[in-house]
């Protein structure tokens, strides 16, 4: 499946994943191409029900894991080749032992950034996602709360610009209210930075927020069933959720959804 003819940034063609030799397929012929969109990025939202493959297809693309057959290409080159991704997983990520500092900083240094460019950098983005004044904490619960984890982990991923930017139900641990700042945060983030980000969610309501295109997959085997094109404004606050075009759209999807969840 393809959202447009513009050049792919991301491709997985063909892919599949057993575990046991292809007596069971947990996905199966799974095809999609995400396309790159310069000084803009591309928002893709993932939905779907447990178990249909959406954690291992971001997994596919962060080269954690291969799959049994098919192909995974960034700029057209296999993985292997592709320059490291940034992920943000549901669980709380950071480095306990190291301050909120270091931790937004280790992408830096891994890349052998000066120590004072490294932190200068750091402390631009800890200030961008509000955490300023915290910076000296060591990024650990109950030191921090799980919101404020979470943005040490967005800054973390953030700081060294990525093109690529996965993250797997990133707020789904999270309060409402906690999770709502953290949408209008992320979404902020994305505007300044233009990564394609591929994001995976159960919540309807998140995925027309921040989404450009929304692909629902089946289960059993896991593949790319519906693709919808979020026909929203490019800058969105919580006010565009009042909207009556925004309710129609998450009534379609919710549609699609259950739609797809049927299947046999």
């Amino acid at each position: 499946m393809s959202s447009t003819n513009a050049t792919p940034i991301i491709e997985l063609r063909n892919v599949g994943q057993t575990y046991d030799g292809g007596n069971h397929w947990v996905i199966k012929n799974a095809s999609i191409t995400i396309t790159d969109k310069p000084a803009q990025g591309e928002f893709v939202v993932l939905l779907g029900m447990s178990g249909c493959g959406k954690s291992t297809i971001l997994r596919y693309v962060a080269g954690l894991q291969k799959p049994t057959e098919g192909q995974v290409l960034i700029h057209g080159k296999p993985i292997e080749e592709a320059p490291r991704v940034s992920m943000v997983f549901q669980q709380y990520s950071s480095l306990p032992w190291l301050t909120v500092l270091d931790n937004v900083a280790l992408a830096l240094s891994y890349k052998g950034v000066a120590e004072k460019e490294r932190r200068d950098k750091a402390m631009e983005i800890i200030k961008k996602v509000g955490l300023e004044g915290h910076e000296k904490k060591f990024a650990q619960y109950p030191t921090l709360s799980g919101g404020q984890l979470q943005r040490v982990a967005i800054a973390r991923s953030m700081v060294a610009n990525p093109e690529i930017l996965l993250m797997d139900e990133p707020f789904g641990a999270l309060d409402i209210n906690t999770r709502l700042q953290m949408q209008e945060l992320l979404s902020e983030l994305w505007l300044e930075f233009h990564p394609t980000v591929i994001f995976v969610t159960h919540d309807i309501s998140e995925a027309v927020y921040l989404g450009d295109d929304i692909y629902i997959m089946r289960s059993n085997p896991g593949q790319f069933e519906q693709h919808i094109h979020i026909d929203l404004p490019f800058h969105r606050n919580r006010g565009i959720k009042r909207d009556q075009h925004f309710i129609e759209l998450v009534h379609e999807v919710e549609d699609k959804m259950v739609a797809v969840g049927s299947m046999k």
